[in-house]
């Protein structure tokens, strides 16, 4: 049997809602479309290991309504907006840390990596 541009049979209903820049679709489900993974929407392990700031600015086009921001690598006043996200950062990977204990061992490792770009 045929599919169309959707990987659909023809007549089946359709799943999907809203166009994304790039031509991809948001699943109805709830799905979020998330930018594609290269050197400008995505930092290496080496450098933090999380998104660039064309990165988040690339998610939020694809899913509007998103409050998605970059990591929190300055200076902060304490009590700030900025220092209590940091705060929460740094708990919910000291949660990973403890789930992943290999991870945790190794310095390199992406969890490792973020929370050091993150200065936890």
């Amino acid at each position: 049997m045929s599919r169309n541009d959707y990987g659909l049979r023809f007549g089946e209903a359709k799943q999907y809602y809203g166009n994304v820049p790039d031509g991809r679709q948001a699943l109805a489900r709830g799905g979020d479309v998330m930018p594609k993974r290269n050197k400008k929407n995505f930092r290496p392990t080496e450098k933090g290991a999380g998104m660039t700031r064309a990165g988040v600015a690339a998610y939020r086009r694809a899913n509007p309504g998103s409050k998605l921001k970059t990591a929190v690598t300055g200076k902060v006043k304490p009590g700030s907006k900025a220092a209590k996200r940091r705060k929460s950062f740094c708990a919910r990977s000291l949660g990973q840390m403890k789930k992943f204990p290999k991870a945790a061992k190794d310095p390199n490792s992406r969890l490792r990596q973020a929370r050091r770009r993150w200065k936890c």
